[in-house]
């Protein structure tokens, strides 16, 4: 089994990849929060700088939907050495789907595939492999707007390409992150794609892992992100390398060394304290649901979030993992 860190914008950041790699390092494949400018901005261009991303197998994720913003971000990530990118059809946000990027490209399967072969075109003509061929693309994608149905149109317009992988998110975009994954569409994705099909979508637990594989044990590929972010141990557990009679809760040992580096981080790249304090308590807001169930776990997890500086911060994190 292949195991992947989704990307998550403004999380899963090249900081977080090298503390989360450093300390854990059960990750098959990382990828990158999407690159969307056509000229890539500081930020984008520190996501895929080798030397942000040594020792590990990273994939730039595009958000593109225009051929010559696709062929230009392509063609900077190529020029750093990649030999894979990601195009994102799945991010679910309101403004990215108004403008037609992300999950909005799948409203109209025709447009989408007039783009899918402009895009196969541009990543052929980019020699970046050792035996001279070109960028290898995957997808990254839901099930539609609105209504499973759409899978229908969509399904027969991917199968037309030779992805390197496709990821499945069998959720609708109006759904976001709520209700549940729909494994009728995942199942369909099995058995008409070609291309490795990599499942993504509510895996938080060995328990989740072995549900979707009792009924779908050819899954070879599995992608987790917020359950990452609830437990950052959840590969480990998923991999039998970490202890599996200990509570589904992240090792503390583990965990105190992945925030000090984590913090030491943000603190070397980040103009104010404040900016690291805000980075950190978006983190917590998935991390924090592990301790809900502990005594005065409430208690300690409001502590923190009250905390108003990073040395307060860390001073609640101290007492948090105490309690494990």
């Amino acid at each position: 089994m292949l195991y992947y860190l989704a990307p998550l914008e403004g999380i899963t950041t090249y900081v977080f990849r090298r503390a989360y790699a450093a300390v854990y390092g059960d990750a098959d494949r990382y990828f990158t929060p999407f690159l969307a400018s056509k000229k890539l901005n500081s930020r984008e261009k520190n996501e895929i700088l080798p030397e942000h991303n040594e020792g590990i197998f990273l994939v730039p994720q595009i958000l593109a939907n225009r051929a010559d913003t696709f062929a230009a971000i392509a063609g900077q990530i190529a020029d750093r050495g990649y030999s894979v990118i990601n195009l994102n059809l799945g991010c679910p946000s309101g403004t990215v789907v108004s403008h037609g990027r992300g999950a909005g490209m799948l409203a109209d399967p025709d447009s989408l595939d007039a783009f899918l072969e402009e895009a196969f075109h541009i990543c052929e003509g980019l020699s970046v492999c050792a035996d001279g061929s070109g960028m290898r693309l995957s997808v990254k994608t839901r099930i539609g707007i609105a209504s499973e149905t759409e899978w229908e149109a969509l399904l027969p317009v991917f199968a037309r390409y030779p992805f390197e992988e496709l990821i499945l998110h069998p959720r609708l975009q109006q759904q976001q992150y709520g209700g549940h994954p729909s494994l009728e569409a995942y199942a369909a994705a099995l058995e008409v794609l070609k291309c490795p099909v990599c499942y993504n979508g509510d895996i938080c637990s060995p328990a989740d892992e072995a549900a979707l594989l009792s009924r779908f044990p050819v899954t070879e590929r599995i992608m987790t992100g917020r359950g990452i972010l609830k437990n950052p141990d959840l590969i480990g557990r998923l991999k039998g390398t970490s202890d599996p009679d200990r509570p589904l809760r992240p090792d503390p040992v583990k965990l105190k060394a992945f925030l000090a580096q984590l913090t030491d981080g943000y603190l070397s790249v980040m103009p104010s304290e404040r900016e690291v304090l805000f980075k950190l308590k978006d983190l917590w807001a998935f991390l924090g649901s592990s301790f809900e169930d502990l005594p005065e776990g409430h208690r300690m997890l409001k502590d923190l979030r009250k905390s108003s500086s990073v040395t307060e911060l860390q001073n609640a994190e101290r007492v948090l993992l105490q309690a494990l």
